[in-house]
């Protein structure tokens, strides 16, 4: 759609992590490193514990994982550390079981692009708390083209990795997609410093999705390939995904929504906000720069789906590039420690004709460490940030003869709701419409469908498309 299409007021009106109501941001950052509070921080070492005791974490230095990546999974699982080691555990087994870190230092450069190109892509920009922000055009995932993706990979995983023989090779492409989020842009994103509550490292997405020109059948085709890859990443990537914008939603939406959402878990439904074209602009503009929203979508941003992240001017000066690159390129990428920890060199992987990348590609300074915010943690009550309810997420059904822990005294939970409250303005002369963020077709489509309930994936926050 064109700016044109939206009528609605500039982004000045909102100050997102501080005066939107959506249930995202009236959490965060609470919950995250350096903003937990009594009941979390006890949760969060009794987890670690846990790790620790039964052998598949290492506190180091350096530890074997990062603060970040423990929280995603304690989040997850509504702070019950039991629960949260049992899919910490699942998932480190599943990683084991298919080679994942195989997969992703040497996995074909033509395969990785190949399923980049299909998913959703990172544009180098990001929102206005420094979250990396994805775009997703639906349309070029169409039945044929997954049905020939699928077909190329049923007996190559493109890469060293051996899978188990349950998880399908070619899905397995896509997961090299989640392993760029979590191990290049979260960590890149953490260290730059231009964002909202710059000391909260970054550990979610978000994402842009337009199905605009998808027709029915389409969308009923993609049923089995988005619920399978929706099933994995939920297990093993949670609590990456902040919130889904959809645009361009056609006539008949309203119509297929109560059986779409069934696909995801209902978490997940909650972050997913539908948006009339009118509401386009401005909503985007409430969470995003308008220099870092596509053109398309009523932004400044020259991007187009397809196309490699568009550099950031505002990291001139922070980024050195090296050995040519002024851009980051497509394939797998890592951060190293270098010059003694000051700085994080980011290194491009891979393999191209069979031989393998490993090639410096930039430098950036070491901004955020884990050990710096858990000697120096945040006060809960940062006058910048309202303080917030945790949200529930139930946990993981786990087959144990063992009780599972109860929720820990001073951890809300409570459901969050599935629709958003309207977002707080900053001009009392801007309309502050809830449709403005929960969208009007979002309320149109929360239609019945209760009469042939179906079984629902297990419970999270991310779900596969929306993603890398």
């Amino acid at each position: 759609m064109s700016s044109s299409d939206a009528t609605a007021a500039p982004a000045e009106r909102l100050h997102s992590s501080t005066e939107s109501s959506v249930r995202s941001d009236a959490v965060y950052p609470h919950g995250h490193l350096g903003y937990l509070n009594d009941a979390q921080a006890a949760a969060f070492e009794r987890f670690k514990a846990l790790l620790e005791e039964r052998g598949i974490w290492r506190r180091g230095p350096p530890a074997s994982h990062d603060d970040p990546l423990l929280l995603r999974y304690l989040r997850a699982r509504r702070w019950v550390p039991e629960d949260a080691y049992t899919q910490f555990k699942d998932t480190e087994d599943w990683r084991r079981a298919n080679d994942i870190d195989v997969l992703y230092h040497t996995i074909d450069l033509d395969a990785y692009e190949q399923s980049r190109r299909l998913y959703p892509q990172w544009t180098g920009r990001r929102d206005r708390r420094g979250i990396p922000l994805y775009v997703f055009e639906i349309r070029n995932l169409d039945s044929k083209t997954v049905s020939a993706y699928e077909k190329s990979g049923a007996n190559s995983t493109f890469s060293e990795a051996k899978t188990d023989g349950k998880t399908t090779p070619g899905l397995l492409r896509l997961f090299a997609l989640y392993e760029n989020l979590t191990r290049f842009q979260m960590p890149f994103c953490t260290q730059l410093r231009d964002r909202e509550v710059p000391d909260v490292p970054i550990s979610m997405s978000t994402n842009i999705v337009d199905i605009s020109g998808v027709g029915l059948k389409q969308f009923w085709n993609l049923k089995a390939h988005m619920q399978a890859a929706s099933q994995l990443a939920t297990a093993h990537y949670p609590e990456t995904l902040d919130r889904i914008f959809i645009i361009g939603a056609p006539m008949f939406f309203n119509t297929v929504w109560g059986w779409i959402k069934r696909w995801f878990d209902p978490i997940t439904v909650s972050k997913i906000f539908v948006l009339a074209p009118h509401e386009v602009k401005a909503t985007l503009e409430s969470f995003i720069e308008p220099r870092n929203i596509p053109k398309q979508y009523g932004g400044e941003l020259d991007y187009k789906f397809g196309d490699l992240g568009v550099p950031d001017p505002g990291w001139e000066g922070v980024v050195r590039w090296e050995n040519g690159y002024t851009s980051f390129p497509s394939g797998p990428m890592i951060w190293e420690d270098d010059d003694e920890g000051r700085k994080i060199v980011c290194m491009a992987l891979g393999s191209q004709g069979g031989k393998p990348r490993r090639v410096r590609v930039c430098t950036v300074p070491k901004t955020l460490t884990w050990e710096k915010l858990a000697a120096e943690p945040v006060e809960a009550t940062n006058a910048e940030v309202a303080p917030a309810a945790v949200p529930a997420v139930p946990a993981v059904p786990v087959e144990s003869e063992e009780k599972r822990d109860e929720p820990l005294p001073g951890v809300t939970d409570t459901a969050a709701p599935p629709a958003a409250a309207p977002p707080a303005a900053a001009n009392a002369a801007v309309p502050t419409d809830v449709s403005v963020t929960e969208g009007e077709a979002l309320k149109k489509l929360d239609i019945n469908d209760e009469k042939t309930p179906e079984t629902t994936p297990q419970q999270s926050t991310t779900t596969a498309p929306p993603l890398a």
